[in-house]
């Protein structure tokens, strides 16, 4: 029997794809926010401290941290979103359950949040970009509806709304058109029991994973 392929994180095989989401979260007792990354390369093995400040741009060597499995913030890492730990704490826990059911379906490792940095494979990262996309603004008391709203989508769904809204409104400012659609759709929409119009109607699904 062949054994299981290492996997980091939710998922993340850098060997396969090294594009991927980090979700940062401070110490405990901080009053940071949760910072969610996309990265477009894992950082190798066995760099010096020289090589880590010359790959993230920091300058001083007390400011350089360094996260598990020699892990950085690197200067083309790009910060996608930031959010409150109370909010985060109100969804983390379904992110886990949804990702580590499809994880344990493929009999790959599952994964948790953990204080540091989290790797999330790069389509999980899509997904779970749209609900917190869709919670940045809104009030906490909605967070349980945008998470059945968000349940009651299909991935292949979430990767759409994830392309459309990272084409037009992807940056860490941005708050108008498809972020505002977003939260409107997730937080003020009870997913109703009829049946949904497919994405599949509009859309390639190959285009969606791209």
């Amino acid at each position: 029997m062949s054994a299981k392929k290492r996997t980091h994180g939710f998922g993340v095989d850098p060997d396969e794809s090294q594009n991927h989401f980090y979700v940062v979260i401070p110490p405990k007792g901080s009053q940071g926010y949760i910072e969610v990354y996309e990265r477009f390369e894992w950082t190798p093995d066995g760099l010096t401290d020289e090589e880590r400040m010359a790959k993230s741009g920091i300058k001083e060597p007390d400011k350089l941290v360094v996260y598990g499995e020699g892990q950085i913030i690197q200067k083309a890492d790009v910060l996608r979103l930031y959010i409150s730990r109370h909010k985060w704490g109100l969804l983390s826990k379904d992110l886990a359950a949804e990702f580590n059911a499809r994880l344990k379906e493929k009999k790959m490792a599952t994964g948790k949040f953990a204080v540091g940095g989290t790797p999330v494979e790069r389509l999980f990262g899509k997904e779970m970009m749209v609900l917190l996309w869709g919670v940045e603004n809104c009030d906490p008391s909605n967070i349980p509806t945008a998470i059945r709203n968000w349940k009651g989508l299909m991935p292949e769904e979430r990767w759409w709304l994830y392309t459309m809204t990272n084409a037009s409104t992807g940056g860490i400012k941005d708050s108008k058109g498809w972020r505002t659609a977003l939260r409107y759709a997730l937080c003020e929409n009870p997913i109703q029991e009829d049946p949904q119009i497919s994405v599949f109607d509009f859309w390639d699904e190959e285009d969606l994973k791209k």
